[in-house]
């Protein structure tokens, strides 16, 4: 008798378990792609070095934020000034299936950036990279908390606490709807 209650009620359970995980799985792939379109357009603001050797240089950026077709991530392309000198800025991030999300901010550590090896998204308006360049780590964090802005902040760690080193406050500049109502 145990064995035939076991034989019926398993395989309901396996069902009711994988259907389950496909829907977390579903809601966290339309959060995050949710999130990555939030951050599609034109963005410029300005930002500052808050640690570490240039500690309290003031810099202002434009970027311009964009998704790739078919997949989860974004890129975001631009460069920031410190007085008349530039420098280009990038990052591009995508979810790579089991690997979760992988990318490179200033051409990954085998250029002049960093490697992004792992994160989430946390919400529908917060995100939360690991980045890694050799004994370097930390992570790289944007928020967006309404439509026309965005803070970006990375923060390396020193003795087991994560310092902020870099922090950007960006403005919306572009007149992209970032709504959730679909055009007709």
């Amino acid at each position: 008798m145990k064995s035939v209650i076991l034989s019926s009620v398993l395989p309901m359970a396996v069902v009711v378990s994988t259907t389950a995980g496909m829907a977390e799985k579903t809601f966290a792939a339309e959060r995050d792609k949710k999130f990555f379109q939030s951050v599609k357009g034109e963005w410029v603001g300005p930002g500052e070095i808050v640690a570490g050797k240039y500690k309290g240089t003031k810099f202002t950026c434009n970027f311009t934020g964009s998704t790739p077709d078919g997949k989860i991530g974004m890129s975001i392309d631009g460069g920031c000034r410190v007085g008349m000198f530039a420098q280009q800025m990038s990052a591009t991030i995508q979810h790579k299936g089991r690997e979760g999300y992988k990318g490179s901010f200033m051409g990954g550590a085998a250029g002049s950036g960093l490697d992004i090896i792992g994160g989430n998204v946390v919400s529908a308006n917060k995100i939360v990279f690991t980045i890694n360049r050799n004994q370097l780590r930390g992570v790289m964090q944007a928020l967006v908390p309404n439509d026309n802005s965005m803070t970006v902040t990375v923060a390396v760690r020193v003795d087991q606490q994560l310092v902020p080193v870099i922090g950007m406050k960006l403005k919306r500049v572009d007149t992209l709807e970032v709504g959730s109502i679909a055009p007709n």
